[in-house]
């Protein structure tokens, strides 16, 4: 009892996907085969199937056209809804087999008339695309089923060759819902490969921050680290000081420690492991010109250009000129691993209170293989655009209509008075 229950819910529950196959496919063309498939096989199949009730099997005219009609129209609603299509086909076959066992036996095969085995046969593969596993398995049971019945109330009439419907009938139902399933596998795989890629770059990302984050440790220690030997040392560079001056100056260098005592917890927590580049002194734009030496070792041509407003600015803050280094060490890596051989100009400008640093190669020689052709692109700009946002700027990055590419950002340089005004003030 609970195996019938079970088939007829399977028969009973179709699935609540109606799209028809190719209706994800961005082309209209291609989304509309299914129906005009559909629509040549109603065409041939239902003028075919009149005839052949007429004149092989000795059906009258209006019996003979209702049994085609509900054997071969339901393959267009097959497209969205094949078994629905399957309720109305399956009982038109059933009837067609009690309406034609008097033929006789020259007439044909019975109980599968080659018109409807065809129809049945598409509306399988139909059927297949779009029905669960249960649902496609409780079909040919009932398919068996009606067979082997029919030969067991009309053996008289019963051709042993139509047991091979059962068997085309299962093979079609298997066979398409094997390359459904290899299909929503590949499917699924892409989705995972894009969930993957994302979680890359956002990975890619809390790095570079964690990266950016211990470099501005060491920025803004410093700075607090002179705080605190100036506070300190004030009462004795300083004579005839009020005791509420030297107290000032305590507290101020108090604050001071605590500060860079909780900035080194803090440090403790992003730094994974201790290293000597971790102690090492932040590089700025001072250190370009071996940074482009290095690149030129490595094969590019690279060429520096600093202007002369540039050195105006220093002192440059520590933070604006880290970052500048930073871009100009990524967009040099990229030139080398994507682009070997080609010609890289690094220039640094400055306009309107921004440094203006520029990274922009040309197309490499010849046709030759990149350093690292299989590696995902975009995750070093991402450390780029953080460093930029992180100090108000801007970034621009792309093509060039050389067939190079270019690296653009805008840092804006905080100008703040020098110590004399500070102290004047």
């Amino acid at each position: 009892m609970n195996a019938w229950t079970t088939l007829a819910r399977a028969l009973a529950e179709p699935s609540p996907d109606h799209r028809a196959p190719l209706a994800r496919s961005p082309r209209a063309w291609v989304r509309a085969v299914p129906y005009v498939v559909a629509l040549a096989m109603v065409a041939t199949l239902l003028p075919t199937g009149i005839v052949t009730l007429l004149q092989q099997y000795r059906l009258s005219g209006w019996l003979a056209a209702g049994l085609a009609i509900a054997q071969a129209l339901p393959l267009f609603a097959a497209v969205t809804r094949p078994l629905h299509a399957w309720w109305i086909t399956a009982p038109a076959v059933a009837l067609g087999a009690v309406f034609t066992h008097g033929s006789p036996a020259a007439a044909g095969p019975w109980p599968w008339p080659v018109t409807t085995l065809l129809s049945y046969v598409f509306l399988a593969g139909w059927l297949s695309l779009r029905e669960r596993g249960r649902t496609l398995l409780a079909v040919w049971l009932v398919t068996a089923l009606g067979t082997a019945l029919s030969g067991i109330v009309f053996p008289q009439r019963f051709d042993p060759a139509s047991i091979s419907a059962v068997a085309i009938t299962g093979a079609v139902l298997l066979l398409g819902w094997a390359v459904r399933g290899r299909g929503e596998a590949q499917r699924l795989l892409a989705e995972q490969e894009r969930i993957s890629e994302a979680e890359r770059a956002h990975r890619t990302l809390l790095e570079e921050r964690t990266r950016i984050a211990r470099e501005l440790h060491d920025v803004v220690a410093h700075h607090m680290s002179v705080i605190t030997v100036q506070a300190d040392s004030a009462p004795y560079r300083i004579t005839d000081l009020p005791e509420e001056a030297v107290g000032e100056f305590g507290q101020i260098a108090a604050a001071a420690r605590s500060s860079l005592a909780e900035m080194r917890r803090l440090l403790g927590v992003l730094r994974s492991e201790e290293s000597a580049a971790d102690k090492a002194p932040q590089p700025g734009i001072g250190d370009l010109a071996r940074l482009v030496e290095s690149v030129r070792r490595a094969g590019v041509r690279a060429e520096l250009d600093l202007g002369a407003e540039v050195a105006a600015l220093d002192p440059l803050p520590e933070a604006v000129g880290l970052s500048a280094y930073r871009i100009v060490q990524e967009a040099l890596a990229n030139v080398v691993r994507h682009a070997p051989g080609a010609r890289a100009e690094v220039r640094l400008t400055c306009a309107d209170g921004e440094l203006l640093v520029s990274v922009a190669n040309s197309r490499p020689p010849g046709e030759g293989p990149a350093v690292e052709p299989g590696t995902a692109g975009g995750h070093g700009l991402v450390g780029m655009r953080e460093r930029v946002r992180l100090l108000a700027g801007t970034l621009d990055t792309g093509p060039t209509p050389d067939g190079g590419f270019r690296v653009a950002a805008a840092l804006p340089v905080d100008h703040r008075p020098n110590h004399q005004g500070e102290s004047s003030a």
